[in-house]
């Protein structure tokens, strides 16, 4: 870190005490928490419920989640509910800044910027979901409690997504979305599919939760989510509306503002129409650049919000019958805008983008189990091969979830374990509340009929050569990091399992020049610079590894 960062975010420190003290003090109205019920029943492992409120696991290992009432209630339901649920990715976000940070003085240098960071989010965030977020609190794990008090926690977590899209360097997102409709479709119908790529390792992605939200006020709602997290990052109201997220190019943010999350919640808890979408993303503050997807029903059709702190646009398709967002800007407002000329540039965004549109245009007419093949495709431009893992693909093998809607019948399949390539899950959003209102006990309400099967992929040789081939190449990628050296046959087998992807060869020759064996890194760097490199800046990084290990010979 340069001496005269430090110099600012001591003076940062310093100068924010007061707003500090009044974020960490800042609680939402709890009145009337004390008469709220919070004792739930434990029936099994996989079925709890809490009044007319329900949490139970499906076949197909996703968890189905009913809450109905009023904020404060719907959290603190929420958080005993769902408890065990939100400890493991609680203890998986912070078993990733542990292992990033170490420990003693940095950790607690982190903690005084994290809390500089967030000193303002309290303001940005509407009272109901203030609320709402501290209900699920109550339910926090208190091991975590000297990094920050559960209820401040929890609003910091809501904004790691956030951060997530702003660092990166740690590259937690690449997400492709579209929406096709009139000849496009098989029915004319509007119907929308997206991958969320956003990985925050393994142990995060491994429980998911189909939420059901009853309101108070507003619309009934389904979202695809984790434990502690009230925000959306994709879901469908009972107005046939959708909303799903993909990152923008982002400069670091020196402060929190709306979590992009909460702003996709409020929508879809209180919009029907795309224009009411627009005026509630519109009046929020940001500090992140995101692109928000919104399908209707009522009007069929779909738009693109992008948002940023200090730019708006709404992008919408003209004389077409089709609509696709990767990681970059579409709208006139951002024609101009620096970072995402960049991104568009030398990212992969164009390249998903380009690919989305090749596979769309090869379909006659899509219907839910084309749109699932489509979020499942692992090649390249024109069938090109990526290698397994590639950023460039529409599929990169570590999705959180993939999930396709049908607005206009209310219909949604959502991605079972593992990324988007088991069982796409289907739903009835009016059959689902019309069980759960009615008092479902418990009982799944998925819908066996309609749910499409996992891909056969997940059964093959490949499949298993990449499982392999993550572990390996993570643990050698760990061991050069800390000047330790992997086995060569190590290296040599990451290669056989995964010989189509660039990185594969890449850190073959990041071994080989670690051991001073020149000519092989060359060798090696130039057979990952024959293969799809991810990126304009890994291409330029090969060509420079090139060039020094030329020099050693």
């Amino acid at each position: 870190m340069k001496q005269p960062l430090i110099y600012i975010i001591c003076s940062v420190l310093l100068l924010s005490g007061c707003g500090v003290k009044r974020s960490l003090e800042d609680r939402p109205n709890l009145t009337g928490i004390s008469s709220i019920d919070t004792l739930r029943t434990k029936h099994n492992d996989s079925l709890f419920t809490l009044g007319n409120n329900s949490l139970a696991k499906n076949q197909y290992g996703i968890w189905e989640l009913y809450v109905e009432g009023d904020a404060l209630e719907r959290g603190l339901v929420t958080g005993s509910l769902t408890r065990e649920l939100m400890h493991i990715q609680e203890r998986a976000i912070m078993d990733k800044i542990e292992s990033l940070v170490p420990q003693g003085g940095y950790q607690n240098f982190l903690r005084k910027v994290v809390k500089v960071f967030n000193r303002k989010m309290h303001l940005h965030i509407p009272e109901e979901y203030k609320a709402e977020i501290y209900g699920v609190s109550r339910f926090a794990l208190p091991e975590y409690n000297s990094f920050a008090q559960p209820y401040v926690r929890a609003l910091y977590l809501h904004g790691a997504h956030d951060i997530g899209h702003a660092l990166q360097d740690l590259m937690l997102v690449g997400c492709t979305s579209f929406a096709a409709w009139d000849s496009k479709t098989r029915d004319g119908q509007i119907l929308l599919g997206r991958n969320f790529d956003f990985y925050a390792g393994d142990d995060f992605a491994k429980e998911k939760i189909a939420a059901f939200i009853n309101p108070a006020e507003g619309h009934k709602f389904m979202m695809y989510t984790w434990g502690g997290m009230i925000g959306v990052v994709s879901g469908m109201n009972e107005k046939g509306l959708t909303v799903t997220i993909n990152a923008g190019k982002s400069k670091i943010p020196l402060v929190a503002k709306t979590p992009i999350a909460l702003v996709a919640r409020e929508i879809l808890q209180y919009a029907e129409t795309t224009g009411e979408a627009i005026a509630i993303a519109r009046k929020r503050e940001v500090f992140v650049s995101e692109a928000i997807m919104i399908g209707s029903a009522a009007e069929r059709k779909a738009i693109l919000i992008e948002v940023a702190p200090n730019n708006f646009g709404v992008y919408e398709v003209e004389n077409t019958n089709r609509l696709i967002c990767s990681n970059h800007f579409q709208s006139e407002e951002y024609s101009n805008d620096r970072r995402n000329l960049k991104t568009r540039e030398e990212s992969h965004t164009t390249y998903r983008f380009q690919k989305m549109e090749e596979l769309i245009e090869k379909e006659a007419a899509i219907s839910p189990l084309k749109a699932a093949e489509i979020l499942r495709n692992r090649e390249g431009l024109e069938g090109v091969s990526l290698g397994m893992g590639n950023e460039k693909a529409i599929n990169q093998l570590l999705a959180h979830h993939g999930i396709i809607f049908k607005p206009e019948e209310r219909k949604l399949w959502i991605s079972a374990n593992p990324f988007q390539m088991g069982a796409f899950v289907a739903y009835d959003l009016d059959e689902a509340f019309d069980r759960f209102i009615s008092g479902n006990s418990g009982k799944v309400v998925l819908n066996e009929a309609e749910t499409i099967p996992a891909d056969d992929f997940i059964l093959s040789k490949q499949y298993r050569d990449y499982m392999e081939f993550r572990s390996l190449s993570r643990e050698a990628e760990n061991a050069m990091a800390g000047n330790k050296l992997p086995e060569e046959d190590t290296v040599v087998r990451i290669i056989q399992l995964n010989p189509h992807f660039w990185k594969s060869w890449a850190l073959a020759g990041e071994y080989y020049y670690k051991q001073k064996d020149y000519k092989k890194a060359v060798i090696h760097f130039k057979q990952a610079l024959n293969r799809e490199v991810t990126t304009l800046p890994d291409e330029e990084r090969l060509e420079k590894m090139i060039k020094k290990s030329y020099r050693k010979i």
